[in-house]
């Protein structure tokens, strides 16, 4: 990390830290003495304190970064988006299309019910993985023999939630690179199917799973798809705390469940063309540079984010100063080593976040092990982050 960049992300990275760490506290207090009680009190109160978190991350998009969300769907959509229960499935192109869907979350009222599939290991990061966990994300080891079971229980827990959520689950298993591509191209080849070229192939178990499970109190699938314009910067986590702008275009399609095909067989088939037709939306959009096959939405940007960074800076602000006056913490050789320290800390943490969000840094051998036989393979459950 150049050291410029460092300088601007150091005192995000302070108040991100810092405010989450509190954050955990408080969910960790709520989850020992609060869920026992009441599993429905400890999520509505996780909600609003997964959403104080979250909305950091929502406010370095909106209003650091200046990215700019179009929505491309019908009207009815975005009536009921927000307002029921919803499996969202995405193609998985870039390093923040986690955070895209925050933001589509946080448009429609929400965030903080909003869960995914996510690999293990993201739930050891520091405030976010742990927040995660709290707020009941699912989290795999892509070994379908241990990851079954595990995503069942995970999907029949959110039966009773009390409040709207969305389920986000990127099919494909992986982020999308040039060597997943060819690989997936190649095994597709082999196996006589479509020719993938903005998409991996999907890895159907998980959705399956997620289908037939969640059947019975989820009414739709929402079909996501994000593409780039030419000529807007790819958008990556580094270049969002460097405060550059990028736009991203989403294109949204409601599906209702009890549409879809009664066997499991079926269903996986289903999900299958909704990749073959989400592939050929993308060769358009690369042609036309938009979605015209659906209307442009606004949705606004709501000032919530930047009303909750700034209570934030301040409590933070207020907080270290007053600590400060009554510490002597900066006038010993120890207490000066330990601020700087904390600082690096702070610099490491924030480093490992954007090194995690890149694509680059994703599983690829898995991709290249899908060649034999794709629907046993074992790492079709979830995400690789």
């Amino acid at each position: 990390m150049a050291i410029g960049a460092a300088l601007i992300i150091l005192p995000l990275g302070v108040l991100f830290f810092c405010s989450g760490l509190i954050v955990n506290i408080i969910q960790a207090i709520c989850f020992v003495f609060i869920r026992p009680l009441s599993k429905s009190t400890y999520r509505k109160i996780n909600r609003q304190l997964a959403e104080l978190l979250w909305l950091e991350l929502v406010w370095i998009f909106d209003w650091w970064a200046g990215v700019q969300i179009k929505v491309f769907t019908d009207k009815e959509t975005v009536r009921l988006m927000g307002k029921e229960h919803a499996l969202v499935i995405c193609n998985h192109r870039s390093d923040i299309d986690w955070l895209v869907g925050w933001v589509l979350a946080q448009r429609s009222g929400c965030l903080g019910s909003a869960v995914a599939v996510m690999k293990k290991s993201s739930k050891f990061l520091p405030v976010i993985g742990w927040s995660m966990w709290f707020s009941e994300y699912l989290f795999l080891e892509r070994s379908w023999a241990k990851d079954e079971n595990t995503l069942k229980s995970g999907l029949q827990r959110l039966k009773d939630f009390p409040r709207p959520f969305w389920l986000a689950l990127f099919v494909e298993g992986t982020r999308f690179t040039l060597p997943k591509l060819l690989a997936a191209q190649e095994y597709a080849a082999s196996q006589g199917l479509p020719i993938p070229r903005n998409v991996l192939i999907p890895r159907t178990k998980g959705f399956v799973s997620a289908v037939s499970n969640m059947c019975s109190f989820v009414p739709a699938i929402y079909d996501v798809t994000l593409a780039i314009p030419k000529s807007s910067p790819p958008p990556t986590m580094l270049n969002l705390f460097k405060g550059k702008s990028s736009v991203v275009h989403v294109h949204i399609k409601r599906h209702l469940m009890k549409e879809l095909p009664e066997t499991e067989d079926g269903v996986a088939q289903w999900c299958k063309d909704i990749f073959v037709a989400k592939d050929a939306l993308l060769d358009k959009h690369m042609t036309e540079d938009t979605f015209s096959d659906q209307e442009l939405q606004d949705l606004g940007r709501p000032k919530k984010s930047l009303v909750v960074v700034t209570s934030w800076a301040c409590l933070l602000i207020s907080g270290a100063l007053k600590f400060l006056q009554r510490s002597s913490l900066l006038s010993s050789r120890k207490g000066i080593a330990f601020a700087v320290s904390s600082l690096a800390v702070v610099t490491l943490l924030m480093y490992i976040l954007i090194r995690f969000s890149q694509s680059e840094r994703s599983t690829t051998a898995k991709v290249a092990a899908a060649k034999p036989k794709c629907e046993g393979k074992p790492s079709e459950t979830g995400d690789d982050k």
